[in-house]
């Protein structure tokens, strides 16, 4: 559509150009036609172009924060084995009689050198628990992972979308930039033969010129996305990109409702908080446990010069006399971090909700507006300065008139662009709450929220 609008205002200037033929070869100093061909962009073959889902699944697999959290998750399993183990034995020697190693006193039937082997026995279910809890905070950082995950294609997405907005407002504004240098020299030749007014000129001169302010402007910006996603790659900040693959508006498929019920299932925060909680009431009931009392059993071998070897057996147990100071203390402490837990949960579900509700408010402003671009602002952009266009060669508008339909036009076409990327990007940023895909047809399955990525990423 906007295309084709461009064509039309493109028409119109070429009429332009021949309505004043033999003026603007003795003035200009060469044909219309020549400067038509002479103004017309080059046509290079096409670049291949910049995929969204290549982009996302580069990042994640290079992305070294991600990465980072795959290998806690990992570690963090690697404890739940610890915990539930028993505590080492423990050895020892000794003699007594001589000084010298190993050595007894003849004759004193007390010297003796000997070996002793004692270990320590947790009373059932402290080692079940704490293998629990160790379990509960791999869970946790498993959460962390997809979280980082989530993160990061959300912010490559809105990375990408940025740069297919400014790719297509670079080429909307270069693109009218022409037609206004066109429209310049038009008002140029008819003011040397007296048909327009300077300040036509002029004006039309200043206008390209903040297009060009303009182009600078988005090159720069579009320069510094290009950087960002070198960066979710691994690249050089100055490698290439090829253009961005058109972007069509998505369809919304749930109700914020739905939205809200997904997010606090799917959303990695809540999750971690869960696991904690789960984590504390473990704790919870680990710190009870403190109460019993833990066991020894060790075993003593004597070898006595004087007298037969001895062999002994000794039981021992803990007396917990201190509770007061130590485990009833620890109980205390426990509830305290699971009543902290429960809390930072409960927030968590608050503050999703509250961004869940931006970000579908953001898409719906942008999709609305979206609508209004490309259904009525735009063509209705486009048939005033077609209007301005014909009353201009008949005299009936002002140049001035002329160029404020021609950039409101360009304001127009590049809100378009804007709009769209920011309707994107507030989507990508609702599945990352929700863990879903929203988007599609409605009544379509959801997507089902990636909860085995640590296993994939073996």
């Amino acid at each position: 559509m906007k295309r084709f609008c461009t064509f039309r205002i493109g028409l119109w200037l070429a009429s332009l150009l021949f309505i004043p033929v033999s003026l603007w070869s003795q003035e200009a100093g060469e044909s219309p036609t020549v400067a038509l061909e002479a103004s017309a962009p080059n046509q290079p073959s096409a670049p291949q172009a910049l995929i969204l889902d290549d982009v996302v699944r580069e990042a994640l697999e290079k992305n070294p924060e991600a990465q980072s959290a795959l290998h806690a998750v990992k570690a963090l399993e690697r404890r739940v084995p610890q915990a539930k183990a028993l505590p080492d034995p423990m050895a020892s020697v000794g003699w007594a009689g001589n000084p010298a190693p190993f050595s007894t006193m003849s004759g004193d039937a007390s010297s003796y050198r000997g070996v002793t082997v004692s270990e320590q026995f947790p009373y059932p279910g402290k080692l079940k628990l704490q293998g629990a809890i160790a379990s509960k905070e791999a869970d946790a950082a498993q959460a962390d992972y997809e979280a980082v995950r989530r993160r990061v294609t959300a912010e490559v997405k809105a990375a990408f979308y940025d740069y297919f907005y400014f790719d297509k407002a670079i080429q909307t504004t270069t693109r009218n930039k022409d037609l206004l240098e066109k429209l310049s020299k038009i008002a140029e030749a008819q003011y040397r033969v007296g048909k327009a007014m300077q300040q036509d000129v002029l004006r039309s001169q200043v206008e390209v010129s903040l297009l060009l302010e303009k182009l600078t402007v988005l090159e720069q910006q579009k320069a510094t996305v290009q950087a960002r996603i070198n960066a979710y790659l691994l690249r050089a900040p100055e490698s290439p990109l090829p253009p961005a693959v058109d972007v069509e508006p998505a369809t919304i498929r749930y109700s914020l409702d739905e939205l809200y019920a997904f997010a606090a299932d799917n959303d990695t925060t809540v999750l971690r908080d869960q696991r904690m909680i789960d984590r504390g009431r473990l704790s919870v009931a680990l710190a009870q446990k403190q109460y019993r009392p833990d066991f020894g059993v060790s075993y003593m071998y004597q070898q006595r010069t004087a007298l037969p070897d001895m062999n002994g057996v000794t039981f021992s147990v803990n007396i917990p006399i201190f509770y007061r100071s130590k485990q009833r203390q620890g109980v205390a402490e426990a509830s305290e971090d699971l009543i902290s837990a429960e809390k930072l949960r409960d927030n968590r579900q608050n503050e999703v909700r509250f961004e869940l509700k931006q970000q579908y408010l953001a898409a719906q402003a942008a999709e609305r507006l979206v609508n209004l671009y490309s259904k009525g602002v735009v063509p209705q952009s486009s048939l005033a300065l077609e209007s301005s266009m014909a009353s201009y060669q008949v005299g009936k508008v002002d140049f001035l008139s002329l160029i404020a339909n021609f950039t409101t036009l360009l304001d127009y076409e590049t809100d378009y662009y804007r709009q769209l990327a920011d309707y994107q990007t507030a989507i990508a940023r609702m599945e990352s709450l929700t863990g879903t895909g929203i988007t599609g047809t409605p009544g379509e399955s959801p997507a089902a929220p990636n909860s085995q990525t640590v296993q994939e990423a073996r």
